[in-house]
């Protein structure tokens, strides 16, 4: 099969552990180096925090494995300053099309409002997303990236972890106070603690074939159920960067995977959907079936799970890399609030309840997407039949069809984080829902309102037409010279002489979006979630919900 992809290969490096025969106890070590190990690891890096990260191989994913990157996902990679390059990079679409046989039953628009500095999705190999990310980890300093290396052992006592680690080398011992484990879907890690998942695995299966060819598909995602050129099953088009393209194939139950990737199989396939005479070449052939598990908890002692290693998804709906880094998004600012004592450590506990709740709504989600393309009885597939021939003409019908319902962020409604509202609100902003972009400028310059968050806890005051109070400011300057990361902006509806910490909302998007009125007030948490909001500034509220938000 051709590649048009040259792996890199990254160097084995003996360490001075291995050197000295010295155990060194390390502040953080994450094990694994795909997109959500990466992630956690260069998010503890821009927080300060030397980590290192364990992966048994020596160059990125083969294939191009995850192909579709979510806006929020998306978001977190910008805070880290990697996201300009992947959507450079990448194809950005938001248009999809459902077609049942020959006939489109309709088609969506994943973000039909503007003024968003983020498209609502790309696509991009998994490689090329790796690649990115190793690049800025590497930029950092603090990451020590160690390849070779495979997890063998682990022990957890006396407040760290010890992990026996096989290298070209022969066996070594390092020490943590915390481990990461972001070890895929096999999750060595997760066996080692005798952890189970719970859930379901379905028996059908799936073909992905990576094709590369030129073709005059538009950059949008288009699904077939009952797909003229395979009769009685599915089928997914996406296109990727360099002409390669996602295609899916619904093989049945029965079907042999060693039998359906083999090349004189595939090929014939793909030839009846993309017309005899069409040039392409196969660049990566896997078979799956769809898996909906998770792990009842993320956290174990100092042991902490994320991506895959804690929870597997469907591949449609694009939920499993999209909900992995929001996993290392929710954990890294909880983390580092406990390393420096600055919380406690049941704020830790909070991340594996916010992301399990998380966890629960994509496998749900998941659960119903297979259901639906894949019915397991008569009767399902002639309900599914009818809802599809509805479609076209009743817009009613559209919301029952379901080709993997494509994946948005979480909002963590029930979370012991959130402050209640105590004021009337409308809109999508509520306690535990991800931040909105908005268009503003400051000091001038043409900005986003989603740059000014992360990494920190902000609050965010609408101050309409009028300067910011002066007893209102020093309350909030006050509150950011206290121990908790606190920093504030006031948003304001016109330009004017530029003051510090003020933002300009150039066309109401803010005003829009978070249904802000003259005085009222967001908190915002450091992964850009909605931590408490209120109509006018209330000094001890805000330090209390403060204080509620790291779990004190």
């Amino acid at each position: 099969m051709l590649s048009t992809y040259g792996y890199p290969k990254f160097p084995y490096l003996q360490t001075e552990e291995q050197r000295t025969g010295v155990v060194r106890r390390h502040p953080v070590v994450v094990v694994g180096a795909g997109p959500v190990g990466l992630t956690a690891a260069l998010d503890l890096a821009r927080q300060g925090v030397p980590v290192v990260v364990l992966d048994e191989d020596d160059t990125v994913s083969v294939g191009s494995r995850a192909v579709c990157y979510a806006k929020r996902a998306l978001e977190v990679w910008d805070r880290l300053g990697c996201a300009r390059r992947m959507i450079d990079k990448g194809v950005v679409w938001n248009v999809g099309r459902v077609f049942h046989r020959n006939d489109q039953v309709y088609q969506f628009d994943l973000l039909p409002e503007p003024d968003h500095k983020i498209p609502a999705f790309i696509n991009l190999q998994q490689y090329y997303l790796e690649e990115h990310l190793v690049a800025e980890a590497r930029k950092t300093g603090l990451v020590d990236l160690r390849w070779k290396s495979r997890v063998v052992s682990l022990d957890q006592r006396d407040g760290h972890a010890t992990l026996g680690v096989e290298t070209p080398d022969g066996v070594h011992t390092l020490e943590a106070d915390w481990v990461i484990a972001c070890d895929g879907a096999r999750s060595p890690l997760r066996k080692m603690l005798g952890l189970e998942f719970v859930g379901q695995v379905f028996q059908d299966r799936f073909l992905i074939a990576d094709v590369v060819m030129k073709a005059d598909f538009p950059a949008e995602r288009w699904f077939w159920f009952d797909a003229p050129f395979h009769p009685g099953q599915s089928a997914l088009l996406h296109r990727q960067a360099d002409n390669v393209w996602r295609i899916d194939f619904q093989l049945g139950r029965d079907a042999d995977p060693e039998e359906a990737k083999k090349p004189e199989n595939v090929v014939p396939r793909l030839k009846a959907m993309l017309g005899a005479d069409t040039a392409f070449e196969l660049e990566w052939v896997s078979v799956y079936t769809f898996q909906c598990r998770r792990l009842e908890r993320f956290r174990h002692g100092r042991v902490l799970f994320a991506g895959d290693s804690a929870h597997q998804v469907s591949p449609f709906g694009a939920r499993g890399a999209n909900s992995g880094v929001p996993d290392a998004d929710n954990l890294v600012w909880k983390l580092k609030l406990v390393m420096d004592g600055v919380a406690p450590d049941r704020l830790l506990d909070s991340y594996s309840e916010e992301r399990v709740a998380a966890a629960r709504e994509n496998l749900l989600n998941s659960t119903r997407s297979t259901d639906f393309i894949t019915p397991k009885s008569a009767v399902s597939r002639l309900f599914r039949d009818a809802v599809l021939d509805l479609a076209g003409e009743h817009p009613f019908a559209r919301s029952l069809v379901n080709s993997g319902r494509l994946s948005t962020p979480t909002t963590y409604a029930g979370s012991a984080l959130n402050t209640p509202d105590t004021g009337s609100f409308a809109g999508r902003m509520v306690p535990g829902a991800p931040a909105t972009d908005a268009p503003v400028e400051e000091n001038g310059q043409p900005g986003w309102l989603m740059d000014r968050l992360g990494g920190r806890f902000v609050a965010l005051y609408h101050a309409g037409a009028d300067p910011v109070p002066a007893e209102t400011a020093a309350r909030l300057d006050a509150l950011a010279r206290g121990r908790i990361p606190f920093a504030w902006f006031a948003v304001t509806d016109r330009r004017r002489e530029a003051r510090p910490n003020e933002l300009v909302d150039v066309n109401g998007r803010f005003r829009e979006r978070y249904d802000a009125t003259p005085g009222s007030l967001y908190l915002i948490r450091p992964d850009q979630h909605v931590a408490g909001r209120w109509r006018h500034v209330d000094a001890a509220a805000l330090a209390e919900a403060l204080n509620r938000a790291i779990g004190r």
